[in-house]
């Protein structure tokens, strides 16, 4: 993958710190030790209700020696926890598929942080459940971090909140084959009649670019409802995908390589508005107050509701292995029509 994904916060220069160092006191997950146990599936299965309650509590928990050491072991452990796995589409970088639900994390520069997200919050159906699991800790740095997202809503300055509620916002995205996930990787084919009717079936507008690429535009709620609890949480990527979030030279070299309306992701106000600079930034503000982690061990596993929690990757050295299963499948958006009725067809090119 290119250099064009490259973001402009630095590497940080010293390790990261334990979990609630920098979160408000309820906001930390819970952890649980689970030495030396010969089958982390088996164990998995014995303490699912216990584990899955604590997530619903604290919106993740970190399992301790449970001595995953394969993806086999991963995929065995999502299936006791998850009621069933979830398929990724609409993936915006490459990873590598282990098994049902269960993935390798998404090809990133190292020296690169991965800024808070949700997983697939612009899609229709999204994981309601998140399992990573380290195989391999990195030499330095690499945590996956964690913010509470209803948190994170509530410490946001009332605009640009409100106009986010209001109006929802826009995804747009051209697939380069050079740059990020190609068209095969997102959707599963490059047929462009099976992608044509994803996209029609999943409220995504698209064009076919006379170069042969495909371009789409997605409008989605910036604040959803918890399934279960009803906690409004601040469940979009905005700031993540936004073009200023890139490095100043990476945006310039793309907006002259593909035009301003050829960046490989970017996001807008729902109205189709820019989104300015400055918000971009009090929204990664808001998530920098608001971040909870702790470095890897081996044989870790993080159990994550995917609504209610946002989580990063910050930048490591060394080799890192760290697995993502996905499970519950979720319409996170279905309370809003408004924001996500199917479209007629394809957008003027």
């Amino acid at each position: 993958m290119l250099s064009a994904l490259f973001r402009k916060h630095p590497a940080p220069a010293t390790p990261a710190p334990p979990f609630g160092t920098t979160a408000p006191p309820d906001a930390g997950p819970a952890v649980v030790d689970a030495p030396g146990t010969p089958d982390p599936a088996a164990w998995a299965d014995e303490h699912r209700e216990t584990l899955l309650d604590l997530v619903a509590e604290h919106g993740a928990l970190t399992v301790r020696g449970l001595a995953l050491r394969a993806p086999a072991d991963v995929a065995a452990v999502l299936d006791h926890l998850a009621d069933r796995p979830a398929t990724e589409r609409e993936a915006f970088a490459a990873r590598d598929v282990h098994g049902e639900g269960v993935y390798s994390s998404s090809v990133w520069p190292p020296n690169q942080p991965m800024c808070m997200h949700h997983e697939l919050s612009y899609a229709t159906e999204c994981p309601g459940l998140l399992l990573f699991a380290c195989l391999r800790p990195p030499t330095r740095g690499g945590a996956t971090a964690l913010a509470d997202s209803a948190a994170v809503l509530r410490s946001l300055p009332a605009e640009p909140t409100s106009r986010f509620e209001r109006e929802g916002w826009l995804l747009t995205r051209t697939y380069h084959d050079e740059i990020g996930a190609t068209l095969t990787q997102s959707f599963g084919t490059e047929d462009r009649g099976a992608v044509e009717a994803y996209c029609r079936a999943h409220a995504i507008d698209w064009s076919w670019q006379p170069d042969g690429s495909l371009r789409t535009r997605q409008h989605r709620p910036a604040v959803v409802r918890h399934p279960v609890s009803g906690r409004r949480c601040w469940f979009n990527q905005i700031a993540f995908l936004n073009e200023w979030t890139m490095a100043p030279e990476v945006r310039e070299f793309l907006v002259e390589e593909y035009g301003p309306d050829g960046l490989p992701f970017n996001t807008r106000y729902g109205n189709g508005d820019p989104v300015p600079e400055d918000v971009v930034e009090q929204i990664n503000g808001a998530y920098a107050a608001h971040t909870v982690r702790r470095p890897w061990s081996a044989g870790d596993l993080m159990v994550v509701d995917n609504i209610r929690t946002a989580h990063s990757r910050e930048a490591y050295e060394g080799p890192r292995e760290v697995l993502v299963a996905m499970g519950n499948p979720v319409h996170p958006h279905s309370a809003h029509p408004e924001h996500s009725a199917p479209r007629t067809g394809r957008t003027a090119a």
